[in-house]
């Protein structure tokens, strides 16, 4: 009985665990926004002096989510930095969105910008890390059998920022980030089973329901698609 008590204590733990994430989302509004018909939006890895760029399938998630629940079209980030070759390669690249005001002033960057009807650029930038984690589990396999036991836990951290740049103004229009923290576990009573919390793609439901709203200059304590 007293086995049975603990197995099921450390089962709802692991529940407890996987199910804990935590949310930031915040915004700072330098201008007014409000994205028209016929305007698009494109989304961009800031780029790093050291080489690590935020992740392309965090970009490609948020750009898919705005494109799929809002309607607002998001231009290809490999195509739009193609068509602007060679002026957004990581070693020509502006390090900040501000820089974008130089490259737009060349009449080719322009026309090039214009032709692709983007009227925002957004730089994000940010990572998934793992920042803590404990226990073990350890599986073997004998004569009559195979079988895992222990109890393992790590917390991870999904923190972005995205700036957005309006063409037409040449100017930033302020910025939105969010933060998701979240405890996975793995339970070992005779095969692993985990319990994960999915704290990347959390991040990606709530910055793109973030930009949307700021673009089109929405209330953002109403964040859409949040329940």
């Amino acid at each position: 009985m007293s086995c049975s008590f603990r197995w099921s204590t450390v089962f709802a733990a692991a529940l407890l665990l996987s199910a804990c994430m935590t949310a930031k989302l915040d915004e700072n509004r330098r201008a007014d926004t409000a994205i028209a018909a016929g305007e698009a939006v494109v989304l961009l890895a800031k780029p790093q002096v050291e080489g690590i760029t935020t992740e392309d399938e965090f970009i490609d998630c948020v750009g898919d989510r705005m494109a799929a629940r809002a309607g607002i079209p998001v231009r290809p980030n490999d195509a739009f930095v193609d068509s602007l070759f060679p002026w957004l390669e990581p070693a020509t690249a502006p390090q900040r969105p501000e820089g974008m005001s130089r490259l737009l002033a060349r009449d080719a960057v322009a026309q090039r910008v214009a032709d692709s009807g983007v009227r925002y650029i957004v730089w994000i930038d940010g990572a998934t890390r793992k920042t803590d984690g404990g226990g073990s589990i350890a599986c073997a396999v004998g004569p009559t059998g195979g079988g895992c036991l222990g109890f393992g836990w790590w917390e991870k951290e999904s923190d972005y920022e995205a700036v957005v740049w309006d063409i037409n103004t040449n100017r930033t229009a302020g910025s939105v980030s969010t933060n998701v923290t979240g405890t996975s576990a793995m339970l070992g009573v005779l095969v692993p089973l985990p319990f994960v919390a999915r704290v990347q793609g959390a991040a990606c439901d709530r910055l793109a329901s973030q930009l949307t709203a700021f673009l089109r200059g929405e209330d953002p304590s109403v964040v859409p698609g949040e329940r």
